[in-house]
């Protein structure tokens, strides 16, 4: 380590894009370090849902936290859950009942699900925010084909081969092309008793547009790239009702056995900790510089914090964002540790938005120019290989993503973490609270 060794504390919770970005950038600052995550693993949550839908592997898109940082010795990794903030003592409280000082807090804690005050319908339409929800969703999805090869009732066959994405984000949009691209590629020769390509994907959006962040004319291409792939597009009807029938929405009731749940998220719950404001979203409404109102000394990043781009747009909740973010704060830290503290306020730079439709389409919207089809699948792919960690995952998820785009096969079709075939959704999730395996 070069440069002052400083007797200051650098705590940071959550070793997402953003936390790690601050880890990164504080290095050579003389500080130590305390890293604090649930899980022992750094998860790139851009690519989760090809985990989901059995294109890549969990190892593809995950690192151990300790191993990133091993060759920086002034940082300390704790694998524990975080319950609490003292602010008037600067301690991080822990769930053991253990606490960690601090001198500087970075609060990286991320987004989970939000349903929007129906939180009875998570057991039904189970989100993606981590590796253990994408197993868990790879596993309906494919149990879904397989109690259908097995039903000879036609009105639950269909209901078993009908998947429901709620929310037209772009993570809603992904999923549904590629659980369409599934059913009519991939899966149709493996089956004996039924056809996978009769398979239904249906994808509910509320507003009047899919993909709302993106401008109109890409959101419609992108519509009718869905529809090319048979993915049923329903818009301006919210979903109402939920449960292991189906789902309601306008006055429609749709039979199906697999839900997926991409409508929302909420922040994670800081400002609760803090006692500090937050907008409807649960997000800490930061100062300029991402402190805490009335907290200099704490900073909140990423997911969960609410702040303003330049033109006044609230920043998205977005890795190259959470990124930014975290070098930014690193600055900031940097320049107090050297008396300086007339640091500019964080000012967000949007290099562009990107989707993908299926395998071979995408969408992305640079502000100074809109690509669209297969140009921009490529642009797409290359942008995500750049951001994962380490030469071999690059090249795995190249040759993955090479391999499905020439033969549409898919390298992990593994049903894995429960102990029958035939659990239920609702039996499902029980196991998995009661810790089952």
């Amino acid at each position: 380590m070069s440069g002052k060794v400083h007797d200051h504390h650098v705590v940071i919770v959550g070793a997402g894009f953003g936390g790690l970005e601050t880890v990164r950038w504080l290095k050579g600052a003389g500080v130590r370090i305390t890293l604090i995550d649930r899980r022992n693993h750094h998860l790139f949550q851009p690519l989760l849902y090809q985990v989901a839908t059995a294109s890549l592997a969990t190892s593809e898109i995950a690192w151990p936290i300790r191993h990133l940082v091993s060759n920086r010795p002034e940082v300390t990794t704790l694998l524990a859950q975080v319950v609490g903030i003292d602010t008037a003592w600067r301690r991080v409280l822990l769930d053991d009942g253990s606490a960690v000082s601090y001198d500087t807090l970075v609060l990286a804690t991320g987004a989970r699900h939000a349903y929007f005050g129906h939180d009875e319908w998570e057991p039904f339409a189970p989100g993606l925010k981590s590796l253990e929800d994408a197993i868990r969703l790879r596993r309906r999805i494919l149990l879904a084909f397989e109690r259908a090869e097995r039903e000879s009732d036609p009105l639950r066959r269909a209901a078993l081969l009908t998947f429901v994405i709620i929310g037209g984000g772009p993570t809603g949009v992904e999923m549904a092309g590629t659980i369409a691209e599934l059913a009519r590629v991939t899966l149709w020769r493996d089956y004996r008793n039924i056809d996978t390509r009769m398979a239904r994907t249906v994808l509910i959006e509320a507003g009047p547009r899919i993909l709302p962040s993106f401008p109109p004319d890409l959101s419609a291409y992108a519509e009718r790239a869905l529809q090319s792939l048979g993915v049923e597009v329903h818009l301006g009807q919210a979903v109402s009702a939920c449960d292991g029938n189906g789902v309601v929405y306008g006055e429609n009731h749709l039979p199906a056995a697999t839900v997926v749940w991409a409508a929302g998220v909420a922040a994670s719950p800081a400002a609760e900790w803090l006692g500090a404001p937050a907008d409807r979203a649960g997000r800490v409404e930061v100062e300029p510089n991402l402190t805490v109102p009335g907290h200099p000394d704490i900073f909140v990043i990423g997911d969960t914090a609410a702040v303003a781009a330049p033109d006044g747009s609230p920043v998205p909740g977005i890795a190259p964002a959470a990124k930014q973010q975290g070098r930014y704060v690193a600055s900031v830290i940097r320049a107090r540790l050297k008396g300086d503290t007339a640091i500019g306020p964080f000012r967000y730079k949007h290099d562009g938005s990107l989707a993908t439709i299926g395998k071979r389409l995408a969408v992305i919207d640079f502000g100074w120019i809109k690509l669209r089809g297969a140009l921009a699948w490529w642009i797409w792919g290359i942008a995500h290989i750049f951001f994962l960690i380490g030469v071999r995952n690059r090249l795995s998820v190249a040759l993955n993503w090479l391999w499905i785009h020439a033969t549409g096969h898919r390298s992990a079709l593994l049903i894995t973490q429960g102990r029958q075939a035939t659990m239920s959704p609702v039996k499902e999730r029980q196991d998995h609270r009661e810790g089952g395996p």
